[in-house]
C-alpha cells in the first residue's frame, strides 16, 4: 500500500509527507510514546540548526551545537546505559567492601536509537561547520531521521546524502525497481537462508559453553562469523533495495568484508556508515593519526574503537570487543611501519602466498574477536577461547558440517565474485528469461532452507 500510494501522489512535497506518516505510523506500531520521542527529539534539532545558520557569533553557535549533541547523548545515555552504569557502580562500591543497592531503572530500550541518534548529531554537526544548509522544511528533515527502511539498523546516511533527494522529484524507473527488487532478495537470502540457520549452530554452544567441546566450539564460532555478516548485510540490502524502489540512494554498508587483507580494511569494508562515522566526528576531531607522536595516535585509536565497542551495547563484553579491535589496529600500524623499514618484508607480505596468509590471519582474528561480541559474559568468551586452543571433549552439534561447509563455501564464493566484480560481468550476458528463473530459484531456495523460527535482526538490539 505505502508504495502504490506514493507512486500515485503527484507531487514530492505531498509523497514527503506520505513517507514521514509511513515511517512514523512504522515505529509507533512498536512504540508510541517512542516515535513521539524521535519527533521531538528531532523538531529540537531542527530548530537548533536554523539558530545555528542564523548566528555568527561563534559562542552561540558552539552552545547551540553542544545543546544538540548533549541533548541527543543524553536521551541516547538514558536509555541504553543508564542501568549499566548504575549496576558498574553498584558493582565497584561492592567490591570495595560497601554495601550498596542502587535503583534499576524501567526502560524500554528504543529500537534503533543508536543509529538515528548519529544521525541526528551529524546533522547539526554539519550544519555548524557550513558543510550544509540547515534544512527548512520541518517535514522533510523528519523524514530523514525516520525513514522506514533504515530507521531501525541503518544504514547511518548523512544529511549531505539524504537531504538532497527530498528535494528531486521522483520519476517511476523499471531498472531502478528491478535494482530494489534484486537487493531485497539478496539480503533475504542471506537472512533467512545463512544467517538463520547458522543461528541453529551457534546459540546453543553460546548459551552453555562449558557443555561442548573443541569441534562444536570451532563450529558455533565460524556460524556465527557468517550469522553476523549475513544477518545485518542482509538488512542493509533489503534496507538499500527498498530504498531504490522509492527513489532513494542510501549508502553502501558492507563490501566484501571478509576478504579483507588486514584489520583496518575490514573496517572500511564492514558497517561503512558506522566506521566512517567514528572516524570524521570522533577520531579526526581527537588528532586522527596526523599527530607526529605514535602515541596520540595510539590513543586516538583506542578511544575511538573502545567507544564504538560500547555504542554495540552497554556491556563489558562490547567494550572489550572494541577494545581488542583497536588493539588489533594498533598492531596493524606498526606492522605498516615495519614493512616500510624492510622492502623484503613488503614484497613477502605483497606476494600470492603473503595475501592469503593476510586474508586468513584477518579472518580468524575477526573470527575469535566476535566471540566477545556474541559472548553474554567476559568468562564465557574466555571459556569458549580456551575451547578453540585447547582441544576439549563435551556435546557436538549434531549434523552441522554439511549445512556449515556449503553455507560458509556459498559466502565464501560470493566474496571472490564480488571482490573480482564477476558477477557483474556476467549479469549483462545473461538472458532477462535466464535471470527471472534464477531469481525465481534463489526465492524458492531462500524459504526452502529457512528454520522453522525465525530470528530478529541482531542489530534491531542497537
Amino acid at each position: 500500500m505505502v508504495f502504490t500510494v506514493y507512486w500515485l501522489l503527484p507531487t514530492q512535497d505531498a509523497r514527503v509527507a506520505w513517507l514521514l506518516g509511513a515511517s512514523i505510523y512504522f515505529y509507533a506500531s512498536w512504540n508510541h510514546w517512542l516515535a513521539a520521542l524521535i519527533v521531538v527529539s528531532t523538531t529540537a534539532d531542527y530548530w537548533i540548526a536554523r539558530g545555528i545558520e542564523a548566528s555568527e557569533a561563534p559562542h552561540r553557535r558552539r552552545a547551540l551545537l553542544l545543546l544538540s549533541i548533549v541533548g541527543n547523548l543524553g536521551i541516547l545515555t538514558y536509555f541504553k546505559y543508564a542501568n549499566f552504569f548504575l549496576r558498574s557502580v553498584e558493582e565497584a562500591l561492592r567490591a570495595a567492601g560497601a554495601e550498596a543497592s542502587l535503583p534499576v531503572l524501567k526502560v524500554i530500550l528504543p529500537i534503533g536509537i543508536s543509529f538515528y541518534t548519529f544521525e541526528a548529531i551529524s546533522y547539526t554537526t554539519e550544519v555548524y561547520r557550513r558543510r550544509v544548509a540547515a534544512e527548512k522544511s520541518l517535514p522533510r528533515l523528519l523524514l530523514f531521521i525516520t525513514f522506514f527502511p533504515h530507521l531501525v539498523a541503518g544504514p547511518i546516511v548523512r544529511p549531505w546524502h539524504f537531504l538532497p533527494q527530498l528535494r528531486r522529484a521522483k520519476r517511476w524507473d523499471w531498472m531502478r525497481l528491478q535494482l530494489g527488487a534484486e537487493l531485497f532478495l539478496l539480503g533475504l537470502f542471506k537472512k533467512l537462508a545463512i544467517a538463520d540457520r547458522m543461528a541453529l549452530f551457534a546459540d546453543p554452544v553460546f548459551a552453555e559453553p562449558a557443555k561442548y567441546g573443541s569441534a562444536a566450539t570451532w563450529a558455533a564460532v565460524l556460524a556465527y562469523s557468517l550469522q553476523i555478516y549475513c544477518d545485518f548485510s542482509g538488512y542493509s540490502d533489503m534496507a538499500v533495495g527498498l530504498a531504490h524502489t522509492l527513489g532513494y540512494k542510501l549508502p553502501r554498508n558492507f563490501d566484501v568484508p571478509y576478504s579483507a587483507m588486514n584489520v583496518s580494511e575490514f573496517w572500511r569494508r564492514w558497517h561503512i556508515s558506522l566506521s566512517t562515522w567514528l572516524r570524521d566526528y570522533l577520531f579526526i576531531p581527537l588528532g586522527g593519526s596526523r599527530t607526529q607522536h605514535r602515541w596520540l595516535t595510539t590513543r586516538n585509536l583506542m578511544i575511538t574503537m573502545t567507544l564504538g565497542g560500547l555504542w554495540h551495547g552497554a556491556a563489558a563484553t562490547f567494550i572489550a570487543w572494541g577494545f581488542l579491535h583497536g588493539c588489533l589496529l594498533v598492531l596493524h600500524r606498526r606492522i605498516q611501519d615495519l614493512s616500510g623499514r624492510h622492502p623484503a618484508l613488503a614484497r613477502a607480505l605483497d606476494s600470492i602466498a603473503g595475501r592469503a596468509l593476510s586474508l586468513a590471519v584477518t579472518f580468524l582474528c575477526v573470527t575469535l574477536a566476535w566471540v566477545l561480541f556474541r559472548a553474554q559474559s567476559l568468562a564465557d568468551a574466555g571459556l569458549i577461547w580456551a575451547h578453540l586452543l585447547v582441544p576439549h571433549s563435551g556435546a557436538a552439534t549434531g549434523y552441522w558440517r554439511q549445512s556449515l561447509l556449503v553455507l560458509g563455501g556459498t559466502v565464501f564464493l560470493a566474496h571472490i565474485a564480488a571482490r573480482y566484480e564477476l558477477w557483474r560481468r556476467l549479469e549483462g550476458r545473461v538472458p532477462a528469461p535466464m535471470l527471472g528463473v534464477a531469481y525465481a530459484t534463489a526465492a524458492a531456495v531462500t524459504l526452502l532452507l529457512a528454520p522453522d523460527a525465525s530470528k530478529a535482526f541482531i542489530y534491531f538490539q542497537f
